[in-house]
């Protein structure tokens, strides 16, 4: 379902919108575990919410949501399938201590380990 290229394209949608949104709330909500990454290729809130956090992941996830749809239109793929595999590689290139989406929607704390992803992520 999601080709090695789709999610080569992907990661160059996902890396380009990351840079963008490396600002100081972000990157300390971020490194205290406040958001995650999603399986659906969007940022989530993990635990308690606050209008700050809700702010930071709401305009994120706008962003994302505009390279999905640019990108998945240029590649013929649905927004859904290019914000998956997005989410797929975002999950994978997390570091130890950050949070992510795990398949059972629990969300998990990075270790030294790969994180444990969808069984539909190993071709990306």
């Amino acid at each position: 379902m999601f080709a090695l290229a789709a999610a080569a394209m992907a990661f160059g949608g996902f890396a380009g919108s990351a840079q963008a949104q490396r600002e100081p709330a972000y990157d300390a909500a971020r490194k205290a575990g406040q958001v995650g990454e999603k399986m659906d290729g969007y940022l989530g809130i993990v635990g308690a919410s606050t209008p700050e956090l809700e702010r930071i992941v709401k305009d994120i996830n706008i962003k994302r949501r505009a390279v999905y749809t640019e990108r998945a239109s240029a590649k013929r793929s649905t927004i859904e399938e290019y914000a998956f595999t997005s989410g797929c590689l975002a999950i994978a290139a997390t570091v130890p201590g950050e949070k992510y989406q795990a398949p059972d929607g629990s969300w998990q704390t990075r270790t030294s380990a790969p994180p444990v992803r969808d069984s539909r992520c190993a071709a990306a």
